[in-house]
C-alpha cells in the first residue's frame, strides 16, 4: 500500500481540523482512498502559538513545497498573491495541489490551470465548505449545458439576514452579534459587501461557462443598506430577502451578479436560514437540482478538502481543473451589468408633501420603468418612505431614475434599491 504525504500550508482553523480528520478517521480514509495517507508537516505564521499537533512546523512556505518526500500541498493561506506564488511553486515541483482559497482562483484560476497541466489540483472546499457543488458541476452534471444557477453563498450574510426577517433585529445589532459569534470578521466588509460570494460565484461560472472574469468585471453589491422598512415590505408581499450570487446564460451571453434580493417565501432558497449555504443549478437535461449545507467552520471545510486528498490518492492524476480541456461554449461572453433585466424594489425618504408622487411617478414613466406596487409608511411627522416595486426593467434605466429622483429637492437620504428575482 502506497505512502501520501501531506504538507499543510496554513494551520489555522481549518488546516488544523484537516489534520485531525487524517488522523481521526485514517481508517475509512484508507480503506476508501486504497493508500495510506499521512500529515507530516504544516506551515503557520507564528511558531509561538500552541496548535496541539503533533506534526513539524515551520513558518516558512518553501520547507514543503520543496520538500521532495511531500506528494500534496494542501494550501489554506487565504490572500491571492503570495499563495498565488507558493501554489505555482508547488505545481512547478510537480507536488499535487488541494486550495481552499476562493480568493486565490477568483483572480488565478486559468492561469493555475494552464500551470497545473496533469497534475492533480482541487479545490472542492472554495465554494460552499462542506457542499460538493464543484464536482456536481464537473462530474454530475457534466452532460447538461447549465442554464443558469443562484445561490446563498455567504453564511454570515444569511445569518443576519434570517435574524433580521425573523426576529426583527437591526442591522447593526446584528452585525455586531456576528462578530461575537464569530461568523463576522472584525472587518465584515469582504462578507457583508458581497465580495466574499463573488469569488464563489466566479468559480462556479467558470466551471458552467468558461467564463474568465474578475471580481472587477461583475455586479457586487451586499446587504449593509438592508432596513426593517424593507423587511416589512417584503413580508407584506411574500418575499424573503437572501444575498444571493446569480449566474445566467441567455443566448450568447452570461449574466453574473451579487446582491441582495427579495425571493419568493416559496422559493426552496427562501427557505434557508442561518449560516447554511443553498445552490440552485439548471441544466438544460436535468431541470433544477438543489445543494444544501454548512458553508463554512473548520471542519464542514476541512471534510471538502479531504475529500479532494482522497480523490488524488485515488487517481494520482487530475481532470482539468476547471472541468474542460478545450473552450467549453464557443463565443460565450460576459453580459455588460447595465444590461441585466429585472423587477426592482425602491425605497426612497421624502418630505411629506403635495405633489411628491406625482413627481416622482412622471420620472418612472420617463424612464421606461412601469410601477406594480406602492406603500407610503410614515417615519416621522414631516417625512415618508416611499416603497415601490416595479415590473421588469433594464439596471441602465434604474439606475438613470435612481439618479434623477437622488436630486430632487424633497428627497432627504439616498435611495435605496433591492432586485426581485
Amino acid at each position: 500500500m502506497q505512502t501520501i504525504k501531506i504538507g499543510v500550508i496554513g494551520v489555522g482553523t481549518v488546516g488544523t481540523s484537516v489534520v485531525n480528520i487524517l488522523k481521526d478517521n485514517a481508517d475509512v480514509i484508507e480503506a476508501r482512498s486504497g493508500s495510506r495517507i499521512i500529515p507530516t508537516k504544516g506551515v503557520v505564521r507564528s511558531l509561538k502559538k500552541e496548535r496541539g499537533l503533533d506534526i513539524l512546523l515551520s513558518d516558512n512556505p518553501d520547507d514543503i513545497v520543496n520538500d521532495s518526500e511531500i506528494d500534496i500541498v494542501v494550501e489554506l493561506m487565504g490572500g491571492v498573491e503570495e499563495p498565488f506564488k507558493v501554489v505555482k511553486k508547488a505545481l512547478e515541483n510537480g507536488k499535487a495541489v488541494v486550495t481552499a482559497n476562493k480568493a486565490l482562483l477568483a483572480y488565478h484560476r486559468y492561469e493555475l490551470q494552464d500551470i497545473a497541466k496533469d497534475l492533480a489540483f482541487e479545490y472542492e472546499a472554495s465554494v460552499a465548505g462542506g457542499i460538493p457543488i464543484i464536482n456536481a458541476l464537473r462530474d454530475g452534471l457534466s452532460a447538461n449545458h447549465i442554464e443558469s444557477m443562484m445561490g446563498i453563498l455567504n453564511g454570515t450574510c444569511n445569518y443576519m439576514m434570517s435574524k433580521m426577517m425573523n426576529e426583527g433585529v437591526a442591522f447593526d445589532d446584528i452585525l455586531k452579534e456576528s462578530q461575537e459569534l464569530g461568523y463576522a470578521e472584525a472587518d465584515p466588509s469582504f462578507d457583508i459587501g458581497g465580495f466574499d460570494a463573488a469569488h464563489k460565484l466566479l468559480i462556479l461560472a467558470s466551471i458552467a461557462y468558461g467564463i474568465d472574469a474578475k471580481p472587477e468585471d461583475i455586479l457586487i453589491e451586499g446587504i449593509e443598506n438592508v432596513t426593517q422598512d424593507d423587511i416589512a415590505f417584503a413580508k407584506e408581499f411574500g418575499y424573503q430577502i437572501k444575498l444571493l450570487g446569480i449566474a445566467k446564460r441567455l443566448d450568447d451571453e452570461v449574466e453574473l451578479r451579487v446582491h441582495a434580493a427579495l425571493i419568493d417565501e416559496n422559493e426552496m432558497l427562501a427557505k434557508i436560514d442561518g449560516v447554511m449555504n443553498g445552490i440552485s443549478v439548471v441544466g438544460d437535461k436535468v431541470g433544477e437540482t438543489l445543494y444544501y449545507g454548512a458553508g463554512a467552520g473548520g471542519d464542514a471545510t476541512a471534510s471538502a478538502v479531504v475529500a479532494n486528498i482522497i480523490d488524488i490518492a485515488r487517481s494520482g492524476k487530475s481532470r482539468p481543473m476547471l472541468g474542460f480541456d478545450r473552450p467549453l461554449e464557443h463565443g460565450l461572453k460576459l453580459k455588460n451589468s447595465d444590461k441585466i433585466e429585472s423587477k426592482y424594489y425602491l425605497r426612497l425618504k421624502v418630505s411629506d408633501e403635495v405633489g411628491v408622487l406625482a413627481q416622482i411617478s412622471k420620472l418612472f414613466e420617463n424612464n421606461n420603468i412601469s410601477i406594480a406596487t406602492m406603500l407610503q409608511k410614515n417615519s416621522d411627522e414631516r417625512h415618508a418612505n416611499l416603497l415601490f416595486s416595479t415590473h421588469i426593467a433594464v439596471e441602465k434605466d434604474i439606475q438613470n431614475v435612481i439618479k434623477q429622483i437622488q436630486d430632487l429637492n424633497f428627497v432627504v437620504a439616498k435611495p435605496v434599491m433591492i432586485r426581485i428575482v
